[in-house]
């Protein structure tokens, strides 16, 4: 098992992945757009592909992720109790393993009928990459600048189905939230369905831009659920971003403090942002990338101590 890991982690740093063109700066803004091709992922939700995704999350995904992170979870049971509606999964977002991270994690009957909302620029690009997120994660392809209309959130949530989405649009570049987009809120408050509050803390230290696999280590990352938010009459949609926000800001407090600690600070209104300080860039990373613990590496099993 170790040498495999070894052998993928090194053609995972190696590669050059989808083949995304890299013009030169002089003739960027003369290239050519790549064409706007529509990858279908119905195929991706009909019962073989389900089997295959069951088996490649819990008995694949699960494991590896559990062999290279020390990973806290918390709140999985609050999930379990509001499913019986559709929900919609709303994380912050610093990481490329935020997305298999919270869908290992999650209750497995949850799981089975959660759909990933993709990026269509970046994971759908190439028919091997589509295909692959489309079949292991249940993603769905949504263009974030012209806003794809071939298959509507607002449709997947009413056939059933609960919705992992990032209201961030995008991973920070610094490990820090950026700017929350309204688009949870308002599909939240068209269809009446719950949002689930999502804090992931650690991911970007574990693996930031620009890497393709864990740093060594098994770094720690906490994963923590929230009580759902459910739109209000009338709410504005910038009202519920904003309660979205500071719900996972409380979220991720707690997990630096503990429940105690971070309730006070909430009623005192004193919860760190989760934008970070107002500092220079590079002081904003050095803060997350402290060490978590001694630097040793953390094993998955508990050794025997000698008798």
């Amino acid at each position: 098992m170790p040498g495999f890991v070894q052998e993928f982690r090194a053609v995972a740093r190696g590669g050059r992945w989808g083949r995304r063109p890299l013009p030169p700066a002089g003739v960027a803004d003369t290239s050519v757009e790549p064409t706007n091709w529509q990858f279908p992922t119905t195929w991706s939700r009909s019962r073989p592909a389900r089997v295959v995704r069951h088996g490649l999350q819990g008995g694949i995904l699960a494991p590896l992720l559990h062999s290279q992170l020390n990973i806290t979870l918390e709140g999985r049971e609050v999930v379990r109790e509001a499913a019986a509606t559709p929900l919609i999964l709303a994380p912050n977002h610093t990481s490329h393993l935020d997305a298999p991270l919270i869908l290992s994690m999650l209750p497995p009957e949850v799981r089975r009928d959660t759909i990933t909302i993709a990026a269509s620029d970046y994971f759908f690009d190439a028919w091997w990459r589509a295909s692959l997120t489309a079949l292991v994660f249940n993603a769905v392809p949504i263009d974030r600048t012209v806003g794809d209309r071939r298959e509507l959130p607002g449709d997947l949530l009413a056939e059933g189905n609960h919705l992992l989405v990032f209201p961030e649009g995008t991973r920070s570049h610094d490990g820090h939230a950026g700017r929350f987009r309204h688009g949870v809120a308002k599909l939240s408050l068209d269809t009446g369905a719950p949002i689930v509050p999502i804090a992931v803390r650690g991911s970007w230290r574990a693996m930031p831009r620009g890497q393709a696999w864990p740093s060594p280590g098994r770094p720690q990352v906490s994963l923590s659920f929230g009580t759902p938010l459910r739109p209000r009459v009338d709410e504005p949609t910038s009202v519920l971003t904003r309660r979205l926000e500071a719900a996972i800001a409380v979220l991720i407090d707690e997990q630096r403090t503990d429940w105690w600690s971070a309730m006070k600070t909430a009623h005192r209104g004193d919860t760190p942002s989760l934008h970070g300080p107002p500092i220079a860039d590079w002081r904003r990373k050095w803060e997350l990338l402290e060490p978590a613990s001694d630097g040793r590496r953390q094993h998955v099993w508990a050794r025997k101590r000698a008798s």
